[in-house]
């Protein structure tokens, strides 16, 4: 079993600052890349950032500037630093891990059960 764990979203005004952080637990054998969805009702689920094993980064054109993500390895932890907040990056956040859970399995990609974020203006 796998499970991602989030944690740091809430009620925050317009300008403002939030990390949200994702724990990854269970049998890894591989981790590869590690990222942050959003998703808003009535909406699909887009990418907000994603980082691989390597470090590259990858951002959503709206989050470029503005969010940092980054991961540690070690830990099997992915964080999204966000600032200058804005009311419509309002949603769920849901972490998400491309992995691995043995040298010869497959790979599959797990998700989180979602923190939310509100940004009021």
């Amino acid at each position: 079993q796998v499970q991602l764990v989030e944690s740091g979203g809430g009620l925050v005004q317009a300008g403002g600052s939030l990390r949200l952080s994702c724990a990854a637990s269970g049998s890894i054998f591989s981790m590869y890349s590690m990222g942050w969805y959003r998703q808003v009702p009535g909406k699909q689920r887009e990418l907000v950032a994603a980082i691989t094993s390597g470090g590259s980064i990858n951002y959503v054109d709206s989050a470029k500037g503005r969010f940092t993500i980054s991961r540690d390895n070690a830990k099997n932890m992915v964080y999204l630093q966000m600032n200058s907040l804005k009311p419509e990056d309002t949603a769920v956040y849901y972490c998400n891990a491309d992995l691995s859970r043995g040298y010869y399995s497959g790979r599959s990609v797990y998700w989180g059960q979602g923190t939310q974020v509100t940004v009021s203006s």
